[in-house]
């Protein structure tokens, strides 16, 4: 029997972005160590995101131009699919991620804090979740949302009756 092996794209896949993790095979190995486990980048991402907006103190996820072209995006039929992962960048080695994030705070809250938070939930769910080891995630505060800012509120309705 082997033991367990982790292996990424790069080297002699041609698929990369992916986190292959493999397991013991043979009658005698643990049914839950039989094959393959292939976790792709965008699966980290979409976790890290999530985990991150759960932290109270996060206004958004996403630098102003990554915000607007996402709030762009979701207004075209079909391509709002990345909202989750605005303002997520993450790197899958064989056995560690990095992530990096672009974040907004409400004003008023400590960043440093919140800060902490996020890096603790956002390791906390993806090491839960994928079994991959989180080395680093870093944070930029891209902003600061005020109170009396109003996001562009898009109407109800048409213009036209």
């Amino acid at each position: 029997m082997t033991d367990n092996i982790t292996s990424v794209g790069g080297g002699s896949r041609p698929d990369t972005g992916v986190s292959a993790l493999k397991g013991r095979t043979g009658a005698g190995a643990p049914a839950e160590t039989r094959g393959r486990t292939i976790i792709a980048d965008g699966v980290v991402a979409k976790i890290a995101g999530m985990a991150a907006r759960e932290v109270p103190g996060i206004y958004s996820l996403g630098a102003g131009i990554a915000r607007a072209f996402g709030a762009m995006r979701e207004r075209v039929p079909g391509g709002g699919g990345g909202a989750v992962t605005r303002g997520v960048k993450v790197e899958v080695g064989e056995r560690q991620a990095a992530v990096d994030l672009d974040v907004v705070v409400e004003y008023g809250v400590p960043i440093v804090d919140v800060a902490g938070g996020v890096r603790t939930n956002v390791i906390s769910a993806v090491e839960r979740m994928t079994g991959l080891e989180v080395v680093e995630v870093n944070i930029a505060v891209d902003d600061v949302h005020l109170p009396d800012e109003e996001e562009e509120a898009e109407p109800d309705e048409g213009r036209v009756r």
